[in-house]
């Protein structure tokens, strides 16, 4: 078969791909922990997933408008006026069939060839992969531990010139639970505005910060205009398999992306749109127990981490993931890479984890842990890494 080149340009998420040897291993007989997808262990709340049935059988089965239900894109717009202290209207949304649909769709409608745009790297994986495929050329922005993994403004005022069309920010951030403080932001905002670029972002785990108040880069002046805020449904309210995202971003953009909806999806599941509304217009407090989960998960694996020689954890202040440094015991095991330690990780000791570099080069020397599982098993998880490591001398 011949394929087009640029599938050749496309790339993958790696979580899935361990996803597939832990189960292998699992119809083996081995017990695995699970800590490598980034998806909370809990159910959709019942309130939720009562109004999706409620739609079914009320007749929500048939096309809708491309860019969402006006009752949900007014809904939404209503939500991020509020949470972030910035009008915002209906005509300024697009639902999507999750997140990634708005990230594909940003890129392809502004960034091509010849034009470049600036990612965070580590950073998940689909920014660069679809960057790429766009045919741009995707500029890494390298997120380092002595940073506490922020954005360095200075490099990031260095590599942005009249090419660059897309800058993509991630806070809270994944893979490393990193947090832009508002300074950050505010220098960001100053960059893209002196320069004329578009900023995506990426704001899907905004209601999974633990320490101080959210910031949105679409509160400074002069960013609105210019801002695509990426959102969705799966990790505030454990819908991942229910696929619902949505972007908010200014009026003729927001034309443009439901135009590419029209072409490759034609519309959002309409019975979904409308367990949206309820989501959002509805009780709360199962997100928040949800989230005080987290926090409480996030303080025992940090502290587990730390424990074992040779690895050093920060403690993230967002979204439910770890990032914690092996570059010593992966030295000590004469591993060839991070990546050679992971799937020692998972056949030796049953733990299935991420290497960093599956979120980028910089990623080398980390692993990334998911603790959206219980405390039972990151205890198990820990334990086992403990052992597995200690054999390594």
């Amino acid at each position: 078969m011949r394929l087009a080149e640029r599938m050749s340009r496309l790339g993958t998420e790696t979580a899935f791909e361990v996803l597939v040897r832990a189960k292998a291993l699992e119809a083996q007989g081995r017990e695995v922990v699970h800590l490598e997808i980034g998806e909370p262990d809990f159910d959709t709340p019942a309130n939720i997933i009562e109004a999706a049935c409620r739609a079914l059988r009320e007749g929500y089965t048939h096309y809708g408008p491309s860019a969402g239900l006006p009752e949900l894109r007014q809904t939404i717009a209503e939500d991020m006026t509020k949470s972030r202290g910035v009008p915002f209207n209906a005509n300024q949304v697009v639902v999507t069939p999750g997140g990634k649909p708005i990230m594909f769709f940003v890129i392809m409608a502004l960034a091509g060839s010849g034009d470049e745009v600036i990612y965070p790297n580590p950073g998940f994986p689909i920014y660069e992969s679809v960057i790429n495929f766009a045919g741009a050329k995707a500029v890494p922005l390298r997120l380092a531990e002595d940073r506490e993994f922020r954005v360095n403004i200075d490099e990031l005022r260095s590599k942005v010139n009249p090419r660059t069309r897309l800058l993509i920010i991630n806070s809270p951030h994944n893979p490393c639970g990193s947090v832009l403080s508002q300074e950050d932001l505010k220098a960001i905002a100053e960059i893209a505005i002196k320069n004329d670029i578009m900023v995506l972002s990426d704001e899907i785990y905004c209601r999974m910060q633990y320490e101080g108040e959210f910031n949105s880069i679409t509160q400074f002046p002069g960013m609105p205009e210019r801002t695509i805020v990426l959102d969705g449904f799966s990790k505030t309210y454990a819908m991942t398999g229910w696929r619902m995202g949505y972007g908010v971003m200014p009026e003729p953009l927001a034309a443009q992306v439901a135009k590419l909806a029209t072409n490759v999806n034609s519309c959002t599941a309409t019975f979904i749109q409308v367990a949206g509304v309820e989501a959002i217009r509805g009780p709360q407090d199962q997100s928040y127990k949800m989230i005080a989960s987290f926090q409480e998960r996030r303080d025992a694996i940090v502290k587990g981490l730390n424990e074992i020689p040779g690895v050093h954890c920060l403690l993230p202040k967002g979204a439910f993931y770890v990032f914690p440094n092996v570059e010593e015991v992966v030295k000590r095991g004469k591993f060839a890479n991070t990546k050679a330690f992971a799937d020692w990780l998972l056949q030796e000791a049953g733990v299935a984890a991420l290497s960093g570099t599956a979120f980028g080069e910089y990623g080398e020397g980390y692993l990334r842990f998911s603790y959206a599982n219980s405390l039972e098993n990151i205890g198990k998880a820990l334990g086992r890494m403990a052992q597995a490591v200690e054999k390594l001398g």
